[in-house]
């Protein structure tokens, strides 16, 4: 009975000891409060992604409250975050962003992209780069074994096994940027969703070489250089980079590439249309369109034939603001370019029509 006490006793010391210790450690490391950073956090997702570059929304939150961060630092919140958190801090509204997502820049599909030889292991991207850097003939190639897929917190990617590439939900994706950190091959790239034309491809080699590997690598031609009249595409080893400044999203790049590598948002393809109750044939857009594509005389109401590029250069240089441009109902016709077509069409204001 004895012993049973001196045990039980000493066990309660020993509680005691470790309970003391927990509550001065407690003290001495306790997180001072600050209800600033505390609101903050409160708003923030909660995803806990990192895009940032904080630890956490903890990390950010500390930041942000100690001005080492600004209100719109969190990608996955967005803007409807930012301005929670500037009304927070104090500081201005935080304007709409350009939104973007994470773009797969491969076109290489399984018919489309030669293979070199089966995989057998490890279902991973980065595994399968140890073994003669990974199994498609293009070295710059998606793998498509899901690395990126098993990452991603949002549901927003995921392989799609019949065509053995990766594809993006651009609704779910909040370019939080993991899937990029993960991918050995860089096939993923953050893009604001807004951009017309895209080069969805990453093939650094010479132009034989690539159409060796894939039937849809860009070749290095410079169709799409030549092609653009505003000076907006640069060859850079073999690739065409967009300055995004100085596209008009005319399109005329991806329209003239000889393997589809340029990709162009053709299903929201501009074209200018004038009103004619407003214009007064003063004949400055028919000057300063590059494609041929405005007809008219001096003082007389112009007109806007199918040659239109939606490039939109005539829109700011219209002294009656008479030119919109609406999304185009048809496919654009090379051939109905002023001087090389007998008769000009006209677009009518009220055409809601499509082509059959």
């Amino acid at each position: 009975m004895t012993e049973l006490l001196i045990g039980t006793g000493t066990l309660t010391a020993i509680a005691l000891v470790f309970g003391l210790l927990l509550t001065l450690t407690n003290k001495i490391f306790e997180v001072p409060s600050n209800p600033k950073r505390d609101e903050i956090r409160a708003v923030l997702p909660g995803a806990n992604c990192g895009a940032c570059g904080f630890p956490g929304c903890d990390g950010l939150a500390e930041a942000i409250a100690a001005g080492k961060a600004p209100a719109d630092a969190c990608t996955v919140g967005g803007s409807e975050v930012a301005n929670q958190v500037a009304a927070i801090i104090g500081a201005a509204s935080v304007g709409e962003k350009e939104r973007t997502v994470a773009t797969v820049v491969c076109q290489g599909t399984l018919d489309r992209c030669k293979t070199k030889f089966q995989y057998q292991g490890i279902e991973d991207c980065i595994a399968a780069t140890l073994v003669n850097d990974g199994n498609r003939a293009c070295k710059y190639a998606c793998l498509g074994m899901g690395t990126c897929e098993r990452t991603c917190q949002f549901d927003a990617i995921h392989i799609n096994k019949n065509i053995g590439l990766a594809v993006v939900d651009a609704e779910k994706c909040t370019a939080c940027g993991a899937c990029v950190q993960v991918c050995p091959k860089e096939v993923l790239e953050l893009k604001p969703v807004s951009l017309p034309v895209r080069v969805l491809c990453r093939a650094a080699d010479k132009g034989v070489l690539v159409s060796d590997n894939c039937r849809i690598g860009c070749i290095g031609c410079e169709l799409c250089k030549k092609a653009c009249k505003f000076g907006a595409i640069e060859m850079k080893n073999n690739l065409p980079v967009i300055d995004t400044e100085k596209c008009t999203g005319c399109m005329m790049c991806a329209e003239v590439c000889p393997t589809s590598a340029m990709w162009g948002d053709f299903d929201n393809r501009r074209i200018a249309q004038i009103d004619r109750t407003l214009c007064i044939g003063c004949t400055i857009c028919k000057k300063v369109c590059q494609f041929e594509a405005i007809s008219g005389e001096l003082k007389r109401v112009h007109e806007v034939n199918e040659a239109c590029t939606g490039c939109g250069q005539c829109v700011p240089k219209c002294p009656k603001k008479a030119i919109t441009l609406p999304v185009r109902q048809h496919v654009r016709d090379a051939n109905a370019k002023v001087g090389t077509s007998e008769g000009v069409l006209a677009i009518p204001n009220d055409s809601n029509s499509k082509d059959a």
